[in-house]
């Protein structure tokens, strides 16, 4: 699948309106999330670290937030790949984001027209659902703009171009061959976690391709 380097990426492309395919995994989210009175652990999550053996480049050194339950296959986002775009660059009406030093992550290389976001809260709001405990997951934008609008938007909010995603048996093969170590879902690996690899990955020196 072909990528669209960070570079390219700017504001208002991300602002249209929700691809088909993700209004269609934006249903199963909200299809599996918690009813009043469920168990608000039904909906799974992990994490899976990359083996220094992984070869694909999108995911080398990755640490990915794996949601297991929401359709027929895996849905994840990459939590520790930074790219070069700022958020005040997605959103240059936003004058008060401006100072702000955040990054967007590059979430996996899904629709790479599009940003998802995880933010803590205890229950999830409208347009948005329970990813683990104390941890939601969205692709609203009316919701982000929420979230941006507060005194300290980035407290406990991170933001994500594109995801990533496995077919059918794929990822229980992928952890078989040992390409992913499997660990809880924390918050502190997603909103602390300092151990970042940047994306793109830098060209190493006298590499021109």
């Amino acid at each position: 699948m072909t990528q669209i380097p960070a570079s390219r990426v700017r504001g208002r492309q991300f602002l249209r309106h929700v691809p088909p395919a993700l209004c269609a995994l934006l249903c199963l989210l909200l299809a599996s999330s918690p009813t009043p009175g469920a168990d608000a652990k039904s909906m799974t999550a992990m994490l899976l670290v990359a083996s220094s053996g992984l070869e694909d480049s999108s995911f080398g050194d990755s640490v990915v937030l794996v949601l297991n339950n929401l359709g027929p296959a895996p849905v994840g986002l990459i939590v520790n790949r930074p790219t070069r775009l700022p958020i005040s660059e997605i959103f240059p009406d936003l004058k008060r984001l401006g100072s702000l030093h955040e990054r967007v992550y590059f979430g996996g290389p899904v629709e790479m027209d599009t940003l998802w976001f995880v933010f803590r809260a205890t229950k999830p709001p409208e347009h948005a659902v329970l990813a683990f405990d104390g941890v939601c997951i969205s692709a609203s934008r009316e919701l982000l703009l929420r979230l941006l609008a507060r005194d300290k938007p980035m407290d406990g909010l991170r933001i994500f171009v594109g995801h990533s995603g496995w077919a059918p048996g794929q990822l229980e093969s992928e952890i078989a061959r040992g390409d992913w170590k499997l660990e809880r879902a924390e918050p502190d690996a997603i909103f602390n976690n300092k151990s970042e690899h940047p994306w793109p990955t830098p060209r190493e020196p006298g590499n021109s391709t």
